[in-house]
């Protein structure tokens, strides 16, 4: 085994990083933009107004209780529909930021709703309206109690674009099985993505924590 896996490092060394850097950018840019739309999902949950409220709910709800799998599948299926010369790196992206932009605004929502409710009280009392209320003054202090939940959603966006490999885009696990259908091996390929997906989380866990620390510490 341990000669199989030297001749795989040596040979795929560069596809298993490049299916890391894959992974990576796949799984930052989906937090990212997932990040963006899950603000207006969170507002759209914390609003009076119930339409938007029961909007957002039903948006949280039907993507955190379907498998993301199910997901991919739908919008890597449902989208070269709509768009013809759509690809599947695109399809697959879509979904996951649409996947991610849900839980994302529940991190938001919960960090805003974590804010003292005084501090909106007394911004009212000084004659701010709703929107620079949340602006100036719910929002920057909301802003510690998200970042750190936005940090373990990437490390967890990391683990769940495995399931793209279904589509072959060129991630982490799609490196898996090009060296499997080339070197007719399967154990030893696994076992070093797996060594590399529990680098690079448990890297990023160590991170983040330290980040906290900070974070708390300044605030």
């Amino acid at each position: 085994m341990i000669a199989n896996l030297v001749k795989i490092l040596s040979r795929y060394g560069m596809v298993f990083l490049s299916g890391l850097g894959n992974t990576l950018w796949i799984s930052a840019v989906s937090i990212i933009f997932g990040t963006f739309l899950g603000i207006f999902i969170a507002l759209g949950k914390l609003s009076k107004r119930k339409i938007l409220n029961v909007a957002a709910s039903v948006y949280v709800e039907v993507l955190r209780g379907t498998p993301l799998l199910l997901q991919l599948y739908l919008f890597w299926l449902g989208l070269p529909y709509l768009f013809k010369d759509i690809s599947d790196l695109l399809c697959v992206l879509i979904a996951l930021i649409i996947n991610s932009s849900a839980y994302v605004a529940e991190c938001i929502r919960a960090g805003i709703q974590a804010v003292d409710s005084g501090q909106r009280e007394a911004a009212l009392s000084l004659g701010m309206t709703e929107g620079k209320i949340m602006r100036k003054v719910i929002f920057p202090q909301a802003i510690k109690n998200i970042l750190p939940a936005l940090g373990n959603e990437f490390i967890v966006m990391i683990k769940e674009s495995s399931m793209a490999s279904v589509f072959f885009i060129g991630e982490l696990m799609t490196s898996f099985k090009v060296v499997q259908s080339n070197m007719f091996l399967a154990i030893e390929p696994l076992m070093i993505v797996g060594a590399i997906y529990l680098c690079v989380t448990v890297t990023l866990t160590r991170v983040l924590k330290v980040f906290e620390r900070r974070l708390n510490a300044n605030g």
